[in-house]
């Protein structure tokens, strides 16, 4: 019984505890097998802006995860925008893992110091069970600037049992349940 209970023994077994802990801790509610983009593998979130008119300029805006710095997007008040959202690792357009599981994929977009309208834009490769995720929009700019240090902040849900794409509140879409894949904030100016 004494062979049992020795130290020996006592700190292996609290050393399999601590690594089956921290195994366990590290995943997100399902396996990890079951996200098809884990939060580690996202390093950037990049907006494509272009004015809605013909011949327009696209410009590129983009965020590093975990980076620190927030790129500003410039607007201006009246004007409407296609905005299409596009999600690397490291080099790598990893845009098309979204749109292959668009049924457990949806972008809240938050406005809490503007006055934009969204409407959600995507064709039938990134519309799913829970409607349009929100890769491509239409944002029609009403006023930019409505409080000092406007700002979006863009959120990619995985999972969520339901999505609404109406605005609440500030936000442009809203979800139940689900867990963020990845966040960034663009500051805002016209």
């Amino acid at each position: 019984m004494n062979k049992l209970f020795n130290t020996k023994n006592i700190i292996k077994l609290l050393a399999v505890l601590f690594i089956t802990i921290t195994a366990i801790s590290c995943q997100r509610d399902g396996s990890v097998a079951e996200d098809d983009i884990p939060q580690e593998e996202l390093t950037n979130i990049v907006l494509l802006v272009k004015e809605d008119v013909p011949g327009a300029v696209e410009q590129k805006y983009n965020y590093s995860i975990g980076a620190g710095g927030q790129p500003t997007i410039p607007l201006t008040d009246g004007k409407s925008y296609i905005v299409q959202a596009k999600f690397y690792n490291g080099n790598e357009d990893v845009t098309q893992e979204i749109k292959d599981a668009k049924d457990e994929h949806f972008i809240i977009f938050d406005f809490p110091k503007s006055t934009i309208n969204i409407t959600r834009q995507d064709d039938s490769s990134s519309t799913g069970k829970l409607g349009k995720v929100g890769l491509i929009t239409k944002w029609n700019v009403v006023k930019v600037v409505n409080s000092s240090a406007p700002f979006l902040k863009f959120d990619l849900i995985h999972a969520p049992q339901s999505a609404n794409s109406a605005q609440n509140g500030t936000a442009w879409g809203s979800v139940v349940g689900g867990e963020t894949d990845a966040e960034a904030t663009f500051n805002l100016s016209n």
